[in-house]
């Protein structure tokens, strides 16, 4: 498409979701280094840290929300394969079409849901109940992440109705060396 609004837009969500991306593989990097502070502390200096699993946790729904849109661009969420190799590449582009006009009402849809929940958590100053405490924050990455989803379908959608080709997942398309089929 060569409208300038456009590909800005599309790449600034592009862009925004390559960050996000970033940013959830080095939260499960720090996630990875707190569990081994904790087996340290706990197993051999004999201190109990119980806010470490609450962080962890924490961490974990931040980086599985922040990351699902760059998953989304990547076509790397679960799909049925074999409907790439049975269908036309018409049908297959129609079907992906009308998964994403789907996908992208059901995610607009708990973006807001899961939004509004956030504002009441901030709102009403809910905690765990962990001794630690820490407010409900796993909301709000909840609700970015699902609005980040939300406008990653709404590019494919906008691009595939403007007839560029999604690119079709590659899963399963191994080869020997002698070049046939795996």
């Amino acid at each position: 498409m060569n409208n300038p609004l456009w590909r800005l837009f599309s790449g600034t969500v592009r862009g925004i979701n390559q960050a996000m991306a970033y940013l959830s593989a080095s939260l499960i990097l720090v996630c990875s280094l707190v569990l081994v502070y904790e087996v340290v502390t706990r197993y051999i200096l004999n201190i109990s840290n119980d806010w470490v699993i609450e962080l962890s946790i924490f961490m974990l729904i931040a980086a599985t929300f922040l990351a699902a849109a760059h998953t989304q661009r990547e076509r790397g969420h679960v799909g049925i394969e074999i409907l790439d190799e049975v269908m036309s590449k018409r049908a297959s582009r129609i079907r992906l079409l009308f998964g994403d006009i789907l996908s992208m009402l059901f995610c607009g849809l708990v973006a807001y849901l899961s939004a509004v929940y956030c504002h009441e958590a901030w709102d009403q100053g809910w905690t765990t109940s962990s001794t630690w405490g820490p407010t409900l924050i796993p909301y709000f990455f909840m609700s970015l992440g699902m609005l980040l989803l939300t406008l990653q379908f709404i590019v494919q959608i906008v691009e595939g109705l403007m007839g560029k080709a999604p690119e079709l997942p590659k899963h399963g398309h191994a080869t020997t060396t002698s070049g046939q089929g795996g």
